[in-house]
């Protein structure tokens, strides 16, 4: 059954010149149509000596507004950055040495490797995600996982891990790169939410988000400030005696900045549409494809849709058919995104043989 969508929905949609055939948003995300003109405009500013720093400043400061909306809370708890691993190091610096950090086993090595590298002694334990909330220990000071996870698509129990951290005291910090463009993420649930904008949020790579609870900024330290991470960064390019800013910017790194030109206007997108339509549209296509495959559905819906592919054989089928999909941990993979629709589903399930 064809669904009808809204109108903001549609003329969303109609951002995306190369959606037919690409299910790949789970790897890397469509420029829109916007966020390409803005990079293009800026690069022939530059080349006729006509770069705007204004400018690029306040492109980054609308998208940490955009992100802010994005994930429900103010644009004061927002910190921007360019890897997830950064972030991720930042919160594994507010732990005290030889701290218990549990990790979802099988979780995205930039957000597993910064703890276990962190060279501060940290007692790194992984376990299953769907026993996650019930390894949680009194001991355990933070619980770490990707709300969507990247080999598999499996969706997080947010409730259960968060109702076991809040019994425990455990601090959390999630990784919603594989959730925020096709998924409702309330970041003030949690102390620490990352996010990579190339993904589902179709923005260039460079651009990633940290967003903090008051708690946990009390501990973490500016580890990578920089002149951006000021109170005001163009009087805080000098010199040591600077004033870090009030509030999470305080952990901002230099933005790239053509990257974040072309960032603002697909978050502007994605900001301005309804997240549950988003979610809708999206799980529906992968419920049907799943369906149709015999694959079981899961408990918690998802964008993403993996099977066994130890050979590679029908990632090959899906490629050479013209389909872009991926290939992660042994696992055929494809993700429905706002720019897909039914015949997306049909030409992958032909490919298959289906």
């Amino acid at each position: 059954m064809l669904a009808t969508h809204s109108p903001v929905f549609a003329a969303a949609r109609a951002e995306f010149d190369g959606g037919r055939g690409y299910l790949a948003a789970c790897t890397v995300g469509l420029p829109t149509r916007a966020g390409r003109a803005a990079v293009v405009a800026d690069l022939d500013a530059a080349a006729l000596g006509r770069p705007d720093l204004i400018a690029y400043s306040a492109a980054v400061e609308r998208s940490r507004a955009h992100f802010a909306a994005l994930v429900g809370v103010g644009a004061d708890r927002v910190a921007i950055g360019s890897q997830t691993s950064v972030a991720a190091a930042l919160v594994a610096a507010s732990l005290p040495e030889g701290a218990d950090v549990l990790i979802a086993e099988g979780d995205f090595s930039s957000i597993v490797l910064p703890f276990v590298h962190s060279g501060r002694g940290l007692n790194v334990r992984t376990a299953p995600l769907e026993r996650l909330a019930d390894e949680i220990r009194p001991a355990t000071a933070l619980v770490v996982f990707s709300i969507v996870q990247s080999a598999t698509g499996v969706v997080a129990d947010a409730d259960a891990i968060l109702a076991s951290a809040e019994t425990h005291g455990t601090r959390t910090l999630c990784d919603a790169t594989q959730a925020v463009g096709w998924m409702r993420v309330e970041a003030s649930r949690f102390d620490a939410v990352i996010c990579h904008t190339y993904k589902w949020l179709c923005a260039p790579r460079g651009v990633s988000f940290l967003t903090v609870s008051s708690r946990l900024e009390r501990d973490m330290p500016a580890l990578f400030a920089g002149w951006y991470a000021g109170a005001d960064p163009w009087v805080s390019c000098y010199g040591g005696g600077v004033e870090l800013a009030p509030d999470a910017s305080r952990f901002d790194v230099s933005p790239a900045w053509q990257a974040f030109v072309g960032a603002e206007p697909a978050l502007a997108l994605f900001a301005s549409l309804p997240p549950d339509e988003l979610h809708a549209h999206s799980t529906r296509l992968a419920g049907a494809f799943r369906e149709r495959l015999g694959i079981e559905l899961p408990e918690r819906q998802s964008a993403i849709v993996t099977w066994e592919d130890p050979d590679g054989v029908d990632l090959v089928r899906l490629t050479t058919s013209g389909v872009v999909a991926s290939g992660r941990a042994g696992r055929a993979r494809v993700a429905f995104h706002l720019f897909n629709d039914d015949e997306d589903v049909e030409a992958a399930l032909t490919a298959l043989g289906r």
